[in-house]
């Protein structure tokens, strides 16, 4: 009898792993819904590919490559703290290199390899995207832009990247090295596993100063310190903004290194576009508080 039960449960087992195991999708048939974007019904989307239109400052193709990015859970097994990973976390090409990315799903869940920080004139949203939902391969190509400069690549679904799922890909010489890259780079907050317990920092005590009697200006003086505070305030603005000058110069230098002047004329609206989109939506948020602390009159009934 005993037997018996065993075996009736063995079969109902192997029946629930075949209900719920989802079977390896090769995704080759997808639709194409303009401007390099692929998808199809099964769950798997290429965004941003580009076969065939060179980025500006490459004069053709320097080099065809292809790779293999495995995506899963055992691939975070020998970081400590992490979740999920890719089988490797960082990559290295030659500018304006034709590049085929097979990118494999191993888990039951949704994962993603994005590469951001594309020139967007070419790329829609700046970005390189492929994703497939449970066990699956899916296929994109793009071009590399000119320049050397390192991209992030990730996984966007929620708390994967936190989780471990992200890695750089560096072309030419790359531009810095990002940092929380597992096994390549230190981490901004890293894990602590020595089982010891946390003991804060202590601040050091703040120094206290008496009061003293200070004598009234006359007008002569105060007017002769606004003009002095004028001085010093327009001499240490022209400081700062030498300062920022010469910071970034070369990360600028960096930036625009082998593009072409239509390029570089679409990398600095881009830029100026950023930056007048944050200064508006700084005066709206502080016209926003003042109007708030005005009083409403109420209608008369």
């Amino acid at each position: 009898m005993g037997n018996k039960l065993a075996i009736v449960f063995l079969i109902c087992g192997m029946s629930v792993t075949q209900v719920f195991a989802k079977e390896f999708q090769d995704h080759t048939q997808m639709m194409a819904h303009g401007e390099g974007h692929l998808m199809d019904m099964d769950g798997a989307m290429v965004m941003g590919e580009n076969t065939d239109t060179l980025p500006g400052g490459c004069e053709k193709v320097s080099a065809t490559k292809e790779i293999t990015v495995h995506a899963g859970h055992k691939y975070a097994e020998k970081f400590p703290g992490t979740m999920f990973a890719f089988d490797q976390q960082e990559y290295h090409f030659d500018p304006c290199t034709k590049l085929t990315v097979h990118f494999i799903n191993d888990d039951e869940i949704r994962h993603q390899w994005m590469m951001h920080g594309l020139p967007k004139y070419l790329y829609p949203k700046g970005m390189f995207h492929l994703e497939v939902s449970g066990p699956g391969e899916v296929s994109g190509t793009l071009i590399l832009p000119p320049g050397d400069k390192t991209y992030l690549v990730h996984c966007d679904i929620a708390q994967h990247m936190e989780k471990g799922m992200k890695g750089q890909l560096i072309v030419g010489k790359g531009s810095e090295q990002l940092p929380s890259i597992p096994g390549v780079t230190a981490s901004i907050y890293p894990d602590d596993y020595s089982g010891k317990p946390y003991v804060p920092e202590k601040m050091p005590p703040s120094v206290s100063s008496t009061p003293s009697a200070t004598p009234i200006p006359s007008d002569k003086t105060v007017a002769t310190t606004n003009s002095s505070d004028s001085a010093s305030a327009l001499s240490g603005l022209t400081i700062i903004g030498l300062a920022i000058g010469f910071i970034t110069a070369p990360m600028l230098a960096n930036k625009f290194k082998g593009m072409s002047p239509a390029e570089i004329i679409a990398a600095i609206f881009e830029l100026v576009s950023h930056s007048l989109g944050a200064l508006i939506a700084i005066f709206s948020k502080l016209i926003k508080q003042f109007n708030s602390h005005k009083s409403i009159s109420l209608p008369d009934k």
